[in-house]
């Protein structure tokens, strides 16, 4: 039986979040999320516990020292991109511009990606080829629920080998390793349930559950959290449309308490050290 889950944290600044970027009123917005990365590390320190931070490569061009203090604590630097945008807004040739820029600030330490929103699908495959060209291990963009924003619901739920031509189903021939998010059923209705917005919206018990329904799978559940839920006292909050609003901050203030009830009750590690266990 699997009893060992993953934490990746989503590491951007406050104005990355999709549903924000519309309602920004310039483009010298002043960072703020960075300032509690040693309350992120703290935090983790004091549960044991490793991480993937999938970091948004902008934020270590400007404070380099933050990759430092992340691997020097022993966790996990991964990829989201260089200014978070998400895959359906780009090219090829710009995305791999930007794996090779992300290559040259980490010195070659990320092997695994996430894009922004979610947003690989049968439309943005071409970024698999790129990252597979590229030596990556693996990705966890996969969220086997549909959501307005995200979603492949057909998906597998388990770890697979993902391609270009494969990316919701096993793919044998494959190199690369997809870890598709938690999700659950709602009322009837499969939902996503592996962090973000739906670890601030579903009761903490049904998460709980989730978990233990996965482990009895034997597969991990692989949960996310913004840096920006982990440190809401950095989080601006700035006029949006009545969902948006509810979507970004609705429950801020309590998603690092049930994340830490979460890590106390069950075991989470970064994706590197889970690979190289399962190896």
């Amino acid at each position: 039986m699997t009893e060992l889950n993953l934490l990746g944290i989503d590491f951007e600044e406050w104005y990355h979040p999709e549903l924000l970027q519309p309602h920004l009123r310039d483009n010298n917005n002043k960072p703020q999320i960075i300032n509690g990365i040693d309350k992120i590390l703290d935090w983790l320190h004091k549960n044991e516990t490793f991480a993937t931070f999938f970091v948004v490569g902008e934020i270590l061009q400007t404070r380099p020292e933050i990759l430092d203090k992340i691997v020097e604590n022993g966790h996990e630097i991964a990829f989201h991109t260089m200014h978070h945008k998400r895959l359906d807004s780009t090219t090829r040739d710009d995305f791999e511009k930007e794996v090779q820029e992300f290559a040259r600030i980490t010195k070659n330490r990320s092997k695994g990606f996430r894009a922004p929103t979610f947003s690989l699908n049968h439309r943005t495959n071409w970024a698999l080829d790129v990252l597979d060209e590229n030596n990556y291990l693996y990705d966890s963009s996969i969220v086997p629920a549909k959501t307005r924003l995200y979603g492949i619901p057909n998906a597998q739920t388990k770890p697979y080998k993902i391609s270009s031509h494969k990316i919701d189903q096993n793919d044998p021939n494959a190199r690369m390793s997809e870890f598709p998010l938690m999700i659950t059923k709602f009322f009837g209705k499969k939902i996503p349930a592996g962090g973000g917005f739906y670890l601030r919206f579903l009761p903490l018990r049904s998460i709980e559950n989730a978990i233990k329904q996965y482990e009895l799978e034997d597969k991990p559940a692989v949960f996310y959290i913004h840096s920006w839920e982990l440190t809401p006292e950095h989080m601006p909050r700035i006029a949006l449309p009545p969902v948006d609003k509810f979507i970004t901050y609705y429950n801020l203030d309590k998603a690092m308490s049930k994340m830490d009830n979460l890590i106390k009750k069950f075991k989470f590690t970064s994706f590197e050290k889970y690979i190289n266990m399962m190896d």
